[in-house]
């Protein structure tokens, strides 16, 4: 996933109404789709409150803003899909908690040989998902949540490839 360019953050911050979230939404892409995640304000009824009232709180705001914003959501979403060319997805967050929904699962082929194929069945048959496909996502996961700081180093690094492409010659036309 990459930032959004000024320009799309600025159009979508335009598009959303006020209020919604307590700051500017994070805008983040890739080629299929378009993440908009905003900051809910705490609830102030949890001030005190143990652990779990508070992070049951903050799932129950989450909920009622998806409820709640649904309509005006499913609107912004068909604009910007017809002005970018992608779905959208959407998500808020509060206090630690986040949530992520309408998002797309986009199938992604690959060719595995025998030996990744036998860790995809050995997580199958032990149940740990339940089919190849969900094996391997989860393999994604494991990946993801274990070398963040890796797939951070290597996203900061393409960043800076697409920087030095943007500032580059343009090519002349005959």
């Amino acid at each position: 996933m990459r930032l959004a360019s000024s320009k799309t953050q600025g159009w979508f911050a335009g598009r959303l109404p006020d209020g919604w979230f307590s700051g500017v939404p994070e805008v983040t892409y890739d080629r299929e789709e378009i993440l908009v995640v905003g900051e809910l304000a705490e609830p102030e009824s949890v001030q005190g409150a143990d652990d779990d009232a508070r992070a049951a709180a903050r799932r129950s705001r989450i909920e009622g803003f998806r409820e709640d914003t649904r309509a005006q959501r499913m609107r912004i979403a068909d604009d910007a899909e017809h002005k970018f060319g992608r779905k959208v997805a959407w998500g808020a967050r509060c206090g630690g908690e986040q949530v992520v929904f309408t998002s797309l699962s986009v199938p992604v082929m690959t060719r595995l040989r025998m030996p990744e194929r036998a860790v995809l069945d050995t997580l199958v048959e032990a149940s740990v998902a339940r089919s190849r496909s969900e094996a391997l996502a989860w393999c994604v996961r494991l990946v993801r949540d274990h070398e963040s700081d890796w797939i951070q180093q290597l996203r900061d690094a393409l960043a800076h490839v697409d920087d030095a492409r943007a500032g580059g010659p343009e090519p002349s036309t005959p």
